[in-house]
């Protein structure tokens, strides 16, 4: 699969580790940066990752930051993204099942290294049901509200 991974400079220690994980479990890697731990705006790269995997040119995305919080806000302002932030399996399977999330989000204060793995893992594994889901699922691409701020 390809999943694109990008990170600020508080989860950089983290997203080394994950991309390092996921190459070595068989997966084509885009690292989105940043590449060192000098300070970075977790929007920047939380909207760099949205766009690749809403462009197609990557299948899945891992989003990371301190807490997590802020990139999963920052892709989720894509309308092609759906960005679950999460911090144990359960929730990361249910993410793919139910609300079809094409990123996982996770705080590098919160997750141990492990944690983080098996929720990639059960995130990648699941597929999405379909059936009563869909129609939600296209509700959230779609907002009953206008995007345009002009």
């Amino acid at each position: 699969m390809r999943i694109a991974i990008a990170s600020d400079h508080a989860a950089i220690a983290l997203k080394a580790d994950l991309a390092a994980w996921l190459a070595g479990e068989g997966h084509e890697v885009a690292d989105l940066g940043p590449q060192d731990d000098a300070p970075a705006d977790y929007p920047d790269f939380g909207y760099r990752l949205a766009e690749q995997v809403a462009s197609g040119r990557s299948e899945r995305g891992v989003a990371l930051c301190g807490s997590g919080v802020g990139v999963s806000i920052a892709v989720n302002r894509h309308p092609a993204c759906r960005c679950a932030l999460v911090s144990e399996p359960v929730s990361a399977a249910l993410s793919r099942e139910h609300n079809d999330a094409n990123v996982i989000a996770l705080g590098a204060r919160l997750v141990e290294l492990e944690t983080a793995k098996a929720c990639i893992a059960a995130f990648l594994a699941t597929a999405f049901a379909g059936g009563r889901h869909g129609p939600r699922v296209e509700k959230l691409g779609a907002p009953p509200f206008s995007l345009d701020r002009r």
